[in-house]
């Protein structure tokens, strides 16, 4: 990677937390001599240290992005620099933070990592999901997941799918969640998905809130088209998101297609990053009883 010189903050700076980070990351990089961008519109005071610029050319104009929250934030800012080739690096102010893996603590020593090309790349593939409502077309990428999810409380969907043109399944529930493998630790793990290994070129379909018991996750290969068809039933709507962000409403007989995006995510940790170490980490693993 080549050292970068310019960097692009975003976060929710209305966060104190998030706010602090930042005015950290913010004196740091002027240290370095190394220019800041931030949306013309964050709520940062900045000191005169960042230019202020539209939040679209964040991914064009900077060499690294730096989110700063949580792994909401950071899937945010995939979405500004996915078409770019502009890498990640995340600092956690969030939750669980599996993607966002640099603590507060450890910022300084990280953005000097990074600025001098000794942080870990990481290269995650993005899913494109197309969806075709009303003779329309909506276009959008993913790095977690794609969700189709019932929008009238109370009642199911039904929904039919296919994978490289195969039938599937029919189903019935709440909706389904296509997830990369970067998404199998997210809203997946909750419907009884499994953990998949980041660099594995696969897809999970879970379903959410399956009526049948036996429609249980599958995984698929990446390199498979998936078809979501929404069938007949009254009053049936659905909406499809992209990593939380809404691309549009499903009605009976639109379709939801899903299939590898030529764009990829690269995201940075710190040297020495495991994984399995992350894992035990966040889902506290291998503790005996009574152990924090």
């Amino acid at each position: 990677m080549v050292s970068p010189r310019t960097c692009a903050l975003v976060g929710r700076f209305t966060d104190p937390r998030v706010a602090e980070s930042a005015q950290a990351v913010l004196a740091h990089l002027a240290t370095r001599q190394v220019a800041v961008l931030l949306d013309q519109a964050a709520a940062l005071p900045d000191g005169g240290l960042a230019a202020r610029v539209p939040e679209e050319e964040l991914g064009r104009r900077a060499d690294l992005m730096i989110a700063i929250g949580g792994d909401g934030t950071l899937l945010y800012a995939a979405g500004l620099v996915a078409r770019h080739g502009v890498p990640l690096l995340g600092i956690n102010r969030g939750r669980l933070g599996f993607l966002t893996d640099v603590m507060p603590q450890d910022v300084p020593a990280s953005l000097d990592a990074a600025l001098e090309g000794r942080l870990q790349a990481d290269v995650r593939p993005l899913l494109t999901a197309s969806l075709h409502h009303a003779g329309a077309e909506a276009r959008a990428l993913a790095l977690n997941d794609v969700v189709l999810q019932k929008l009238a409380t109370g009642r199911m969907v039904d929904f039919e799918t296919r994978v490289a043109g195969q039938y599937v399944n029919t189903h019935a529930g709440d909706g389904i969640v296509v997830a990369s493998a970067t998404g199998s630790t997210a809203y997946a793990l909750s419907c009884g998905g499994p953990i998949v290994e980041p660099n594995l070129e696969v897809v999970v379909l879970s379903p959410i809130c399956p009526h049948t018991l036996s429609d249980r996750p599958i995984v698929v290969s990446s390199r498979s088209t998936i078809e979501i068809k929404l069938l007949d039933r009254p009053d049936a709507r659905a909406q499809v998101t992209c990593d939380g962000v809404i691309l549009g409403s499903l009605e009976p007989g639109d379709i939801l297609s899903i299939k590898p995006a030529g764009e990829r995510i690269t995201l940075l940790h710190p040297p020495g990053h495991d994984y399995f170490k992350l894992l035990r980490s966040k889902l506290h693993w291998g503790r005996r009883n009574g152990e924090r």
